[in-house]
This record gives C-alpha cells, structure tokens and sequence, in this order.
C-alpha cells in the first residue's frame, strides 16, 4: 500500500457549490452527489455534472496498481460512473464503473455485479500496465477481466460522475480507500 493523506484525495465539484454542498466526510465514510441539473467542475468544460475524488500524487505510466474502496449506492441512484481509471489513449478513461437500475456495469456495456444498492461492497480493480489488463474483483471474487484501453498515464478517480438515462441525484459513499502497488 501506498501512504495516503487528505491530500492526496483532491475533490473535483460543481464549480458553482461550495464542497459542503456535495461532499461530507466523517473521518470514515466520503458521501459524494451530484445532481444531473448541476454545472460540470469547470465553467469552460464541456462534461457532465460530477463530484469525485481524484487520487493525486500517485499518477502511473507502468507496473501494477491496485484501487481499493469499499463503496454503498443508494437505490436511488442511476446512470452514473462510480470509479474511473483516468488516461485512455482514445478516450479519456481507460476503465470506468458505472450503476445503472442496481447493475455494476464495465462502462454501460459488460454486467460486472448485480443488485449494487443499499450494501456495502469491497472494490478491487487491479492495472497491470505492461499487459495492458484490468482486473476487478467485488468482494473477493474475480468479476472482470479487460484489456485496457492504452494511454501514457493514469490515475483513479472515484464517486459519482454522470452518464446517459442519469437519475435526477446520484450518491456513492466511501470506506477505506486504498491504492497499492507491486514493487
């Protein structure tokens, strides 16, 4: 494991809102939402709504990373990304998680977990770099396995970043959030 501190959790918002507005920690749990009527996190980006983390100081352009969280969406929520793997070379993720009607998906296409809300689950979504392959595990057992899609350099993101058939709010909360790395 890396060493982490509040520093390295870098909250991209609304432009418009103040953090307080979408965002609350607790010393525990990051609960993180937006709504799909909010502005993107920039006035001159094109993107839809979001509020996420994104993991700072520990960008990659090789080896094995590995992002850990243990993630809760409510039932309300829908049509939105919850964990991204920054730096694509033809898009601008690599690998991305979305919740649509209760379903992790791999981006809006391959199932990954059913029945996602109201429960905590452990995320493991694992970057071999050199192989080009992500590996996502859900509470211990294998769940995905994807090639990647290129990119110089990546970084994780995670929390609630809007996408098509969006619900009016999404929330994703947050627990023992952890990057490692093979040595």
């Amino acid at each position: 494991a890396v060493s982490l501190s509040e520093s390295n959790f870098q909250l991209q918002k609304p432009y418009n809102m103040p953090s307080s507005a979408r965002y609350s920690f607790d010393g525990t749990v990051r609960r993180i939402w937006v709504l799909s009527s909010d502005e993107p996190f920039s006035p001159q980006s094109d993107t839809k709504p979001r509020t996420e983390m994104r993991m700072a100081g520990y960008d990659y352009s090789s080896g094995v990373w590995q992002f850990e969280g243990s993630v809760y969406v409510p039932s309300s929520t829908s049509g939105v990304s919850i964990m991204q793997v920054f730096g694509g070379s033809e898009t601008a993720t690599t690998l991305m998680l979305h919740v649509y009607n209760g379903a992790l998906r791999y981006y809006n296409q391959k199932p990954v977990e059913d029945n996602v809300y109201d429960r905590w689950l452990r995320v493991n979504v694992i970057h071999d770099v050199g192989a080009s392959r992500f590996t996502v595990f859900i509470d211990g057992e294998n769940k995905l396995s994807v090639g990647g899609r290129g990119g110089n350099s990546h970084y994780f993101k995670f929390g609630v970043y809007t996408q098509r058939d969006a619900s009016s709010r999404m929330e994703s909360r947050w627990k023992n959030v952890r990057i490692l790395k093979k040595n």
